[in-house]
Formats: structure tokens, C-alpha cells, sequence
């Protein structure tokens, strides 16, 4: 799905109005038979214009998305893609925010990276504990409504993260110009893991 500055479908509906975005998804969605929509990872986006959340200043401006989204009804189920643990968890409440987060750490041999999962369900943040497992194929959350995930038609937010620094429930998915060279290599393309195009 492509939501970037160059697709000219965008310019015709109403970003900020999520119901009137989630038709939009669900038409794309019917016209090429897909039950998910993806897409998204280090596209530059207007979507982000109607939250300052994501204004620094006037010359550096975060529209820069450096994850990957998958759209799909809310309450759908996200599955665990590795082994790993609950690292943190909050809700990001301001408008365009995540929502409802959730980042699991994870240790293949001796590399150590997180996973960030955005736009949750209230319930699905309820009952965590850092350092809580999870395994594998094993459900983690469910896709929140707009009320409760920042405001967006439903989607998951996925992302790699090498680095995790001092953040805690929370972490950019949406960077600027002046500092994508350093988000692209913290934040590697979450089609690494996801395996979903070639």
C-alpha cells in the first residue's frame, strides 16, 4: 500500500478522519483481493501534518515512516514472530501517537534487538509484566479502534530496533530527513523478519 507524498489517490480523502481512511485501506484492500494491507517502511508521508506530535521545528519536520504497517480490522490477532520478552509497554496517547505499545526484546546467539508493535488494543496492554516470555506463533495482542490506537484506521506498526537507548514503551516510527542515515541502520527493514515481499 503505498501512503507516500506521490500518491495522488491520497490528495481526495481526509487523512485526519480515520473512518474515511480505513474505506480508503478497505477499497484497496478489495480491489486487489488482499485480507491485509502492507507497506510503509521509509516512506515519506503527508499523513503526519495534522499532529504536532511530530514537529520538532519549522526545518525538521518527522515524516519519514521507518516501519512497516500492516492494515487490517481491529481486533485482529498479532502473532509473535520469535521467541522474546516483554521489554515495555505503555500508552502513547497524543493524537497520531501509537496508542497502546508494545516492545518485546529478543537474543539470537549473541545478538541482542527489540520489536515494537503500535496501534494496540487498551485490553491487550492490560495485564503485561516486563520480562514476561513470549514464544513464537503465540498471540501477543489485537488490533485497537481508532479510539483507543492514536487515532488511525486499525493497523499494526512493526519495527526493528537495534538500539533500544532509555526508551521505555515507546520508540520513533517516524523520523526526519537530517536524521534517517542513523534511524535506516538502527532500524533495519522489518521485511527481515517478516519475510512478506521479495
Amino acid at each position: 500500500m503505498d501512503l507516500s507524498i506521490s500518491n495522488p489517490d491520497l490528495a481526495k480523502i481526509n487523512l485526519t478522519d480515520a473512518a474515511e481512511f480505513e474505506t480508503y485501506i478497505q477499497k484497496q484492500e478489495k480491489l486487489y483481493d488482499a485480507k491485509i494491507a502492507f507497506g510503509g517502511y521509509l516512506e515519506k508521508r503527508n499523513l503526519y501534518q495534522r499532529s504536532t506530535h511530530f514537529k520538532n521545528n519549522d526545518t525538521n519536520e518527522r515524516n519519514i515512516h521507518i516501519g512497516m504497517d500492516l492494515w487490517a480490522p481491529a481486533g485482529t490477532a498479532i502473532i509473535c514472530p520469535l521467541d522474546g520478552w516483554i521489554h515495555s509497554f505503555k500508552n502513547n496517547t497524543a493524537v497520531g501517537d501509537y496508542g497502546p505499545t508494545l516492545i518485546l526484546k529478543h537474543q539470537l546467539e549473541n545478538d541482542t534487538f527489540y520489536t515494537l508493535y503500535g496501534h494496540l488494543s487498551l485490553e491487550s496492554i492490560k495485564n503485561l509484566k516486563k520480562g514476561m516470555p513470549f514464544k513464537k506463533g503465540q498471540q501477543l495482542a489485537v488490533l485497537g479502534i481508532a479510539a483507543e490506537n492514536g487515532d488511525y484506521a486499525p493497523h499494526l506498526h512493526f519495527q526493528i530496533i537495534k538500539d533500544i537507548a532509555e526508551y521505555f514503551g515507546d520508540y520513533p516510527g517516524v523520523c526526519s530527513q537530517l536524521d534517517l542515515e542513523f534511524y535506516k541502520e538502527n532500524c533495519p527493514d522489518p521485511n527481515l523478519l517478516l519475510k512478506i515481499k521479495n
